[in-house]
């Protein structure tokens, strides 16, 4: 039997670390996934191991490449953002890959923004909410007033995707969707680097910035294939919808964040907008692609484990409920605000919050988890509405963990009337944006 064309693509999270094969019709027909140990770096602090890394991507390649089955021709990579890999000239690692939750130094930053800013200022020019280490640009400053030692080694600075894709060809690149992602680099209002990077001599260190449908022939033992250079996951998450829609439409991406993604909006951001966690991301040609982001997951997670505490029910219990419209009705007319929250301030969106939880009011565990997510969708209403605004926008897709939640779904749904709302389970969705990256039309 003749062996089938395909794909293959790493898909790098923070936990779980994927391998896909896709056919020429993007079905996947084989994948493989493992979890990797974080190790310490010099401050002990975890992080990412980059040498484990390394051996399971070139082990797993290695495997499917001689799997008679496939012939595999592409090859391309998606991962998180808002982390670099800093190379000496040997092209070898000369730091950890450092963890972007790990705390920004507040002496470092006020240092960076006594020059650059004020905060507001320079936010908005980078459309970057100051976020710390997540605004990815910024370790390159830490390092170089914090870690200088370590700094005058770096030769070249990769994002992570390109860093992938660098282990395979040797060819190291930028591309937009990982320079765009509130990393504290990009002047949008310019469309280059920011000043900042020109006057402290990082833009040196970045290499140059290539298309992300941009490949390269290479090697693999005696097989020959195209590589690609790597796109940020959340980006390779979008381009499955771009592919099968004519019209606009929004994506509201649900997990531990839910992230309201509007493609189709490019408006400056204000800095009230900012403050409310919205900026801006770099598309794969580089235009903006207006975003904003609710730790509503999370929320959630938090939220409905203290009922099930309460009302003594299993973890699973609020996935047994449908949605209930008339206990819905019933608690839309009582205004007040219920829920204490822990993560989500309703009040940067001008909305009332609860003072303290009041779990006894309610008459059993489903009129509380109802009203949880009444109230967790309001705020998310007005997170997403920060996207929608100055657009037309009929369609709505949700996918992720909320996806499956019908009392989620049909608040939104009752919420947002003129809006159609679909759920889609693109469990491979990441993935699947990374094969279609390798193609610079759909």
């Amino acid at each position: 039997m003749e062996a089938i064309a395909v794909t293959a693509i790493f898909d790098i999270g923070k936990t779980n670390k994927k391998f896909f094969l896709f056919d020429q019709n993007l079905h996947p027909v084989f994948q493989t996934n493992q979890t990797l140990a974080t190790i310490p770096d010099e401050d002990g602090e975890p992080c990412e191991s980059l040498e484990a890394l390394t051996e399971w991507m070139k082990a797993t390649l290695d495997e499917a490449m001689a799997m008679s089955q496939f012939r595999i021709t592409r090859l391309n990579f998606t991962s998180y953002g808002a982390s670099f890999v800093h190379i000496g000239a040997d092209g070898r690692p000369i730091a950890p890959l450092y963890n972007y939750l790990k705390k920004y130094p507040e002496d470092v930053l006020g240092e960076f923004y006594a020059q650059y800013g004020p905060v507001e200022k320079f936010s908005q020019q980078t459309s970057s909410p100051a976020l710390g280490m997540l605004n990815s640009g910024l370790q390159l400053y830490w390092l170089k007033y914090a870690k200088p030692a370590i700094f005058q080694k770096i030769h070249q600075s990769l994002h992570l995707p390109q860093y992938l894709s660098f282990l395979f060809t040797g060819k190291a690149v930028s591309e937009y969707t990982s320079i765009g992602c509130h990393t504290g680099l990009w002047d949008f209002g310019k469309a280059d680097y920011h000043a900042w990077v020109y006057r402290e001599g990082i833009a040196p260190l970045l290499p140059p910035i290539v298309p992300t449908h941009t490949s390269f022939e290479g090697k693999i033992g005696d097989q020959s294939l195209e590589i690609g250079v790597g796109i940020h996951d959340s980006s390779a998450a979008l381009l499955p919808y771009l592919q099968s829609n004519a019209e606009p439409f929004a994506l509201l991406s649900t997990g531990t964040w839910s992230i309201s993604i509007n493609p189709f909006n490019a408006q400056p951001l204000t800095t009230e907008e900012l403050r409310q966690d919205c900026l801006h991301f770099l598309s794969r040609d580089g235009r903006p692609i207006k975003i904003s982001r609710l730790f509503v997951g999370e929320e959630h997670r938090v939220q409905a484990e203290l009922l099930q505490t309460h009302f003594d029910v299993s973890q699973e219990a609020y996935k047994q409920l449908a949605f209930d419209p008339a206990l819905f009705e019933k608690l839309k007319s009582n205004r007040s605000k219920r829920f204490k929250f822990e993560f989500l301030n309703p009040a940067v969106f001008g909305a009332e919050a609860a003072l303290e939880t009041d779990k006894n009011n309610f008459q059993n565990f489903a009129e509380a988890y109802h009203c949880l997510i009444h109230e967790l969708t309001e705020v998310q209403i007005l997170s997403l509405s920060l996207v929608l605004n100055e657009t037309t926008i009929n369609k709505l897709y949700i996918d992720g963990g909320f996806s499956t939640n019908p009392i989620f779904v049909e608040m939104l749904r009752s919420k947002l009337p003129g809006i159609a709302i679909e759920t889609k389970d693109y469990a491979l969705g990441t993935a699947m944006g990374a094969a279609m990256a390798r193609t610079k039309y759909f």
